[in-house]
């Protein structure tokens, strides 16, 4: 009798906990359980994102990274980026320091506030990797004295890069031009952008950003280009190049190449539009510009001649003229007025030669037949192979 009620108890005992198991497949059918070991592990997760290029809040260029990270390596945090993870981490720096950080911005001291002292800021790059071949550097803000106005020669403020290949000095007002700087091969070859300030008083800022090329990207500029420009389309301007006050600098000797992208066989340039001379001083080289000049062509000794200063188109020509026999080609093109041919009228020139490059040259003297040129200005569009012209 006893076993019967003890094994009746067992049954009942058994058919709750069935029911009970039931009930509880039910509930977790409709609602999914909270799994303790996930929320756990959800606190600990590891976010990557690469260190790659962004734009700061203040609309300056950096590297995303982790905040730890930006703060050791000298960075500022300047913003958000990979979706919040991380920090848009800005390098700028000022006189007498040393970088490795690509992308870092070499500023005048107390900048944003102009600078109006004397005594020279350098900054000592070092390559990030020994596979960087070049140095762009982009003149975001460029403000210091300018020539002395009898030769043009700078001999106040100066710009100098040292430690590449040769650059020749620069000064005045140089706000979005650029260098390219042969970083040589190996890491011991370390390269010094000097500003030297000295004479009258004067509200100086600069701010250079300075970009690090590695060998194998196609960004590279060709060799013995001071100036690269890429785009079917663009502008060109010589050094402390402005229409109202910029003066030529004298001194200069050097390359300005534009990519030949691909299906195009000619590239035309042209003077920029000129809004405040009455006669356009967008090519003034050479002669007295504040009177009209005509163009002058060709190498060599002569009243219409490029024997001191000059742009050198390779076998230039206007368009709408035949282009001459190559032993007859125009190459070097001076004077007030741009054109390929002897003329007081400007002119657009095409050069078909590849790849395209021009060279500039000026030499040490202005005065007394030289006197308030600005130097040149030149709109470019390259033109397809297809075109009749070419």
């Amino acid at each position: 009798m006893m076993k019967r009620r003890h094994t009746a108890r067992l049954t009942r005992n058994r058919g709750f906990t069935k029911n009970q198991q039931d009930k509880q497949k039910f509930e977790h059918s409709i609602w999914q359980p909270v799994q303790k070991e996930s929320r756990f592990l959800s606190l600990f997760t590891v976010v990557t994102f690469p260190n790659g290029g962004c734009a700061g809040a203040s609309g300056d260029n950096g590297t995303c990274m982790t905040a730890r990270e930006c703060s050791s390596r000298g960075g500022s945090a300047n913003g958000y980026c990979a979706n919040g993870f991380g920090l848009c981490c800005i390098f700028m720096t000022s006189c007498g320091s040393s970088t490795s950080e690509n992308g870092t911005y070499f500023v005048n001291a107390g900048y944003p506030s102009p600078y109006d002292g004397i005594g020279s800021c350098e900054l000592t790059i070092i390559k990030s990797h020994p596979e960087v071949c070049q140095i762009r550097l982009d003149f975001n803000r460029f403000t210091i004295a300018g020539p002395e106005p009898m030769n043009n020669v700078c001999n106040q403020d100066q710009f100098m890069v040292s430690g590449g290949n040769p650059v020749p000095a620069i000064c005045g007002v140089n706000q979005g031009n650029h260098m390219y700087i042969d970083a040589g091969i190996g890491t011991t070859n370390p390269v010094k952008l000097t500003f030297v300030t000295s004479g009258n008083s004067l509200e100086r800022i600069w701010k250079v950003k300075v970009t690090q090329i590695p060998c194998n990207t196609i960004y590279k500029a060709d060799e013995g280009c001071l100036q690269y420009y890429t785009g079917v389309s663009g502008q060109l301007r010589s050094f402390n190049y402005d229409p109202a006050s910029g003066l030529q600098l004298s001194n200069q000797d050097y390359g300005i190449c534009v990519r030949t992208e691909r299906n195009f066989c000619g590239i035309q340039y042209t003077a920029c539009p000129d809004p405040v001379n009455n006669r356009s001083r967008a090519f003034t080289l050479s002669g007295n510009s504040n009177t009209p000049v005509n163009s002058m062509i060709g190498s060599g000794a002569g009243p219409n001649n490029c024997a001191n200063d000059w742009l050198l188109v390779p076998c230039a020509a206007n368009v709408g003229r035949l282009q001459p026999a190559q032993a007859l080609c125009t190459d070097r093109i001076c004077g007030g007025t741009f054109s390929a041919d002897l003329s007081m009228q400007s002119a657009t020139v095409l050069s078909t030669v590849k790849p395209f490059r021009l060279w500039f040259h000026t030499d040490g003297v202005e005065a007394p037949v030289d006197v308030g040129n600005r130097g040149f200005c030149l709109n470019y569009i390259q033109q397809p192979c297809t075109n009749n012209v070419i």
